[in-house]
């Protein structure tokens, strides 16, 4: 290295590093298939599938070579599975034989996990740390193995604020041993925000299309918040936490993290329901489930007629006049 270039600042380097990736990464998107798969929902990605514009092998591929580039610097993937591509294979293969279920939403859909929710495969759960590595978990978790039933593919695992963000008070978000430090895709140093970071920065990046985020305090709502994604945090007992490292029984809920209300209806209706191994809470939240599920109340229109209220304080304080207000004062009369 040339004395001029080891005496760059750290965080131009890094800018640096970041435009750089972005580019190939750009340029892998562009020429990689016909089908634009960046920002694509579940629903586009299902329509590829039907039109033979794109296979789940194809879509697979496309992460996992996203996932080499970003991953880098954005830190938001600890592990890929390598059975992955296997399992695209059995998809694409299931799909053109039209096996029952293979037109399913999440058939062949590749999606991320939280690594504190247990998969009995190649793949380690070690909430981001050394401490659980090559530990051996007994069976999937409750949610996965309704995941697995409804066809999709376990991509990945996605790296997170270590034991939930519970190892200690001077940890920053989105740090863990075994990932790095998780940073926020749009501004690199701002906060990625909450446990579930690791979720949010991946789908957020494009380096996967939906994933699962657990929460037991913001750790869902704010990641999703600061990533610009969607986030559903359901009702604590609404989905399974069997097989999902603990922090708190009372509190603890798993939920899906995505780009689109559709898509995180989709997820969050797979993944609830009564659980055998987490029985005393699905069996009393699963009397609340809707006959249905919730997929119902997808409406275009159903805002139309609704009447919402903005509480400014003490969420927006700031001064009449300011900067931040006026943008704030922008996007609400765009909004209404």
């Amino acid at each position: 290295m040339s004395s001029s270039a080891s005496m760059l600042n750290p965080q131009i380097s890094l800018l640096l590093l970041i435009s750089f990736a972005l580019s190939l990464s750009v340029s892998q998107s562009s020429t990689y298939h016909v089908f634009a798969i960046k920002e694509a929902s579940v629903v586009d990605l299902q329509n590829a599938f039907k039109q033979n514009q794109l296979t789940s092998r194809q879509l697979v591929e496309f992460y996992i070579g996203e996932i080499r580039i970003l991953n880098l610097v954005l830190r938001g993937v600890i592990e890929v599975n390598p059975d992955a591509l296997y399992q695209a294979n059995l998809a694409d293969q299931q799909r053109k034989a039209k096996v029952p279920g293979s037109l399913y939403r999440l058939h062949g859909i590749p999606i991320l996990l939280k690594d504190n929710i247990a998969t009995k495969d190649k793949l380690n759960t070690t909430a981001g740390s050394f401490a659980l590595l090559k530990s051996i978990v007994p069976w999937n978790a409750g949610m996965v193995m309704k995941l697995r039933k409804a066809g999709a593919i376990i991509l990945e695992k996605a790296s997170l604020s270590e034991w939930a963000n519970f190892r200690s008070l001077a940890v920053p978000n989105g740090w863990s041993a075994r990932g790095g430090q998780g940073k926020n895709p749009y501004v690199l140093s701002a906060d990625p925000c909450g446990s579930s970071n690791g979720s949010t920065i991946s789908v957020a990046a494009n380096m996967v299309v939906v994933s699962l985020g657990s929460e037991t305090d913001g750790s869902i709502l704010c990641p999703t918040s600061f990533n610009g994604l969607v986030g559903i945090k359901p009702t604590v007992g609404l989905a399974s936490r069997a097989g999902v490292i603990p922090v708190s029984p009372r509190q603890d809920t798993i939920g899906p993290i995505c780009r689109t209300v559709t898509d995180a209806v989709y997820i969050l209706n797979v993944t609830i329901g009564f659980d055998y191994y987490d029985a005393q809470a699905t069996k009393e939240a699963s009397k609340y489930i809707p006959r249905g599920g919730y997929m119902q109340f997808l409406k275009v229109d159903g805002l139309k007629g609704k009447r919402l209220g903005i509480v400014r304080n003490p969420f927006f304080n700031f001064a009449n006049g300011s900067d931040l207000s006026q943008v704030f004062e922008s996007h609400f009369q765009t909004l209404k």
